[in-house]
């Protein structure tokens, strides 16, 4: 009997409290290599408080986190070795070149001096970016900034990618392109892949699976397909966002859930 790979990104009870209110809640949630997993939810609902402590930014407050079988809190170093991060804020330095940004990284990365020029070279030409690589990214439109920082955080070529908005304030056209790139990504890599984002169409497109939380809990894992399923015969995923972030939303724990959706979308074919 076959056994399911061990997951590379794994929270179990995972909990984080800012003095009297719960941010996240007992959260169980495991993304496996070579999954692109969207992390959704209402603003406040705990999806960059979750991605923080993945990323070794936040401890959490009780439960436990893993990435890459390395523990967030007690194995730190070792975590944000395998792992590339892109935030949702500006991370590319305008008043350097795309070639001068990707060879602070590679420093950052100990990449070794003798691979880094052809590491940045091909990482360019991956994103689509080589003939642009001498001039100043403050010259670079919201698209091209965006593929930039994804090059950065995967020119050590990392295990895990956390992907914090990505494509937040791009028009549809340099959304599209950043869609391809992280598919290319993770056909290229295996990496396993754990992205928020706020356009639902990006979630169903780019994710194998999706979790969203609703008040600091995960209120459902599944497939889109299955979620859908779920929620009703007709249902778009736009459907499936507000039952599961409604205010009246029942919540379960990830396990629980995903089971009942998947016994659903057998039902409901």
């Amino acid at each position: 009997m076959a056994t399911e790979p061990d997951p590379v990104i794994e929270t179990r009870a995972l909990v984080r409290r800012f003095g009297t209110l719960t941010a996240v809640d007992s959260v169980n949630l495991s993304v496996a290599a070579g999954e692109i997993v969207g992390l959704l939810g209402r603003n406040g609902a705990g999806k960059s408080t979750v991605v923080k402590i993945l990323t070794t930014l936040l401890p959490p407050t009780s439960g436990t986190a893993s990435v890459g079988g390395f523990d967030v809190v007690r194995e730190a170093a070792s975590v944000r070795r395998i792992i590339g991060y892109v935030p949702q804020a500006l991370s590319a330095d305008g008043d350097l070149t795309g070639y001068e940004n990707l060879l602070v990284f590679a420093k950052l990365y100990d990449i070794p001096r003798a691979e880094r020029a052809r590491r940045i070279d091909e990482s360019l030409a991956f994103m689509g970016l080589s003939e642009f690589s001498s001039k100043l990214v403050k010259t670079y439109s919201g698209g091209m900034i965006r593929r930039l920082e994804i090059a950065q955080s995967t020119l050590h070529r990392p295990r895990v990618l956390f992907l914090d908005e990505p494509t937040v304030g791009l028009d549809p056209v340099a959304r599209l392109t950043v869609w391809e790139q992280v598919r290319q990504l993770q056909g290229q890599f295996r990496s396993a892949i754990l992205l928020t984002t706020h356009y639902l169409e990006e979630a169903e497109e780019l994710c194998h699976r999706v979790a969203i939380m609703n008040r600091g809990r995960l209120a459902v894992v599944g497939t889109p397909v299955e979620l859908k399923a779920a929620v009703g015969h007709d249902a778009t995923f736009e459907d499936v966002f507000e039952h599961f972030t409604s205010a009246d939303s029942p919540l379960h724990g990830a396990y629980d859930e995903t089971s009942r959706t998947r016994q659903a979308a057998g039902r409901l074919g």
